[in-house]
């Protein structure tokens, strides 16, 4: 009887450690991650002295507007969360206005995208009189309802970084200020045919 007691004890004694280290992390799915999303994180003016800090935050913010234009899309534009949704996709922009998402919902839903991804992101800056202009040049694959790759579309954006001191440090926050309406950037450099 007592080795049958001391088998039980030792039994559940070992299923508990089991149960108590065998937790399950949450995952979280995409939908939960565009939910809580939004343009409100600052960034440390000490990171943006990098470019590598600049390009990995400037591809972050175009993934993210994108997903969000697609959830968008792919809903009745007509309900709370819609609501919600085109507020947030408002916030990452300095100025918005009636027609900021034209022209991206219209290549959209032309090409009936459900998902894009970003690739092959190049920041770089232009100088107009006295205004230092930044602009993002990147390619943009479109998926449809089937993961199928739709093409890859080369895109301009125009992002600005505005200064908001907090708390004695400078840092800076994240804005488009015109996104897809802007032609491609070509090459300054060409070829010509010798006759």
């Amino acid at each position: 009887m007592k080795t049958i007691s001391k088998f039980l004890l030792l039994t559940i004694l070992v299923m508990g450690v089991y149960s108590c280290t065998k937790k399950e992390s949450p995952t979280i799915s995409d939908l939960d991650k565009l939910r809580n999303s939004n343009n409100k994180i600052t960034y440390p003016a000490v990171q943006m002295d990098s470019a590598q800090a600049i390009n990995a935050i400037t591809k972050q913010k175009i993934q993210e507007l994108l997903d969000l234009s697609t959830l968008y899309l792919s809903g009745n534009r007509n309900t709370e969360i819609d609501t919600v949704i085109y507020s947030q996709m408002q916030s990452y922009f300095h100025q918005p206005d009636s027609i900021t998402f034209k022209k991206l919902f219209k290549e959209l839903e032309s090409l009936k995208v459900k998902t894009a991804k970003v690739n092959n992101l190049l920041v770089y800056k232009e100088y107009h009189n006295r205004d230092t202009l930044d602009y993002a040049k990147f390619n943009v694959e479109y998926f449809d309802n089937k993961n199928k790759s739709l093409g890859t579309f080369e895109k301009n954006a125009q992002y600005t970084l505005l200064s908001k001191p907090i708390k004695f440090k400078k840092e800076f926050k994240f804005y488009f200020v015109d996104f897809y309406s802007l032609p491609p950037k070509k090459d300054s450099t060409s070829v010509e045919v010798a006759k």
